[in-house]
């Protein structure tokens, strides 16, 4: 057998427990997230920061994806939030059927978001569904602005893009404008959010999760009007 039939074989088998975890999380009405970024961009910070902001509006799991160690679990888990630990050893991202196993660990009862960390990288991971309702791609100031275009699977891949640390743009070389086109000539329709996770600047990433989630759970009739966004005008 060619390697080229079997890496359609892995693919079509992850993509058929996809659509599994899919339907389920969509029964039980929760909105949930693969989260993409590399190392050090700021993810768990992210999800810390999350958990704090939306304590006691929303119920958020979330699953960490790692090489090794439960480190990031461990802070995600001092926020309060249910977590569960996924260590791939060598593997370079998460896949499907690693995720239906996962949500075997989870209540998704009273359950209305659920994030998944995948594993720091921006290429590996893009190419397995782990039957998300959204793709969100993750940057940094820090990374330099020519990320995207060296990265255009994931920006062709994600509905939402986040720009983060925004609060260090006058000490590092990053210019907003490459970034901005680069992301235009590669997926003209996704939104990019501009945050800074350390000064609390996330708001519009807050109101993003609380209209997503209000919307999965009125589709399965579970769900009560949309809140009050936590500011107007939020992207």
């Amino acid at each position: 057998m060619s390697e080229i039939r079997i890496v359609q074989n892995v693919l079509k088998h992850n993509d058929e427990i996809a659509a599994m975890n899919r339907q389920r999380l969509r029964d039980a009405g929760v909105f949930w997230i693969d989260l993409i970024g590399s190392p050090g961009c700021g993810k768990t910070s992210l999800l810390e920061t999350t958990l704090r902001r939306l304590h006691g509006r929303i119920q958020i799991g979330i699953i960490a994806g790692d090489l090794a160690t439960d480190r990031d679990a461990k802070r995600i888990q001092a926020c309060g939030a249910k977590v569960v630990q996924i260590n791939t050893g060598k593997g370079c991202h998460l896949d499907a059927n690693q995720v239906r196993h996962a949500l075997d660990e989870i209540d998704l009862t009273g359950l209305d978001l659920l994030i998944i960390e995948n594993v720091g990288n921006l290429i590996c991971p893009v190419g397995f569904d782990l039957g998300q309702d959204a793709k969100v791609g993750m940057f940094s100031v820090c990374q330099g602005d020519d990320k995207a275009a060296k990265h255009p699977h994931l920006v062709r891949a994600a509905d939402l893009l986040i720009l983060n640390k925004t609060d260090l743009l006058q000490h590092v070389r990053f210019h907003p404008v490459t970034f901005r086109d680069d992301v235009e000539k590669l997926n003209p329709d996704v939104a990019i959010m501009e945050l800074s996770v350390t000064e609390s600047r996330v708001d519009p990433w807050l109101d993003w999760l609380i209209s997503k989630t209000a919307k999965a759970q009125a589709q399965t009739g579970n769900g009560s009007p949309e809140p009050t966004p936590l500011i107007q005008g939020g992207i």
